[in-house]
């Protein structure tokens, strides 16, 4: 699958252009949630967009710590939240994005960059673990939405 939307972007245009821009925004909205709905349960599930699975975190040596230390939550819990992942749609585009400084955090993740776990630590390589993405399942659901929409 093709992280472009060309093919789908050339059919679909002259559809688009069609509607008003209240309705052109009316749907991107609706795809937009959508899609951040999709997002978060592929993020719950561990999954990049191609299907395979996040590469799990790094052991952390932790020196002087008493008692048990747990290690067995999922990643990204906060990140997925409706708060800190947003999806907004107006007439010209829809968007799932992360908000404020959470979007630094993700874009390491994203891309797989060098970053610091904390101040004063030393500069770590992060794994890449796609957290945004399209899915084939995704880019039906984006068809779907849309034909649905304009066969209203």
């Amino acid at each position: 699958m093709a992280d472009t939307f060309d093919d789908l972007s050339n059919w679909l245009t002259p559809l688009m252009l069609r509607l008003a821009p209240a309705e052109r925004a009316k749907l991107a909205r609706e795809v937009a949630q959508g899609l951040r709905r999709s997002q978060q349960q592929r993020v719950i599930a561990q999954r990049n967009p191609d299907g395979t699975p996040y590469e799990p975190r790094k052991e952390r040596q932790l020196r002087g710590k008493q008692g048990r230390i747990k290690r067995k939550a999922k990643m990204f819990t906060k990140l997925r939240t409706a708060r800190y992942l947003k999806a907004t749609g107006n007439a010209g585009a829809a968007t799932v994005a992360f908000a404020g400084r959470i979007s630094r955090i993700a874009r390491v993740h994203q891309f797989g960059l060098r970053d610091r776990a904390e101040r004063g630590a030393p500069d770590v390589q992060y794994a890449q673990r796609e957290l945004l993405g399209f899915t084939d399942a995704e880019r039906d659901y984006i068809l779907d939405r849309t034909l649905a929409h304009l066969t209203l």
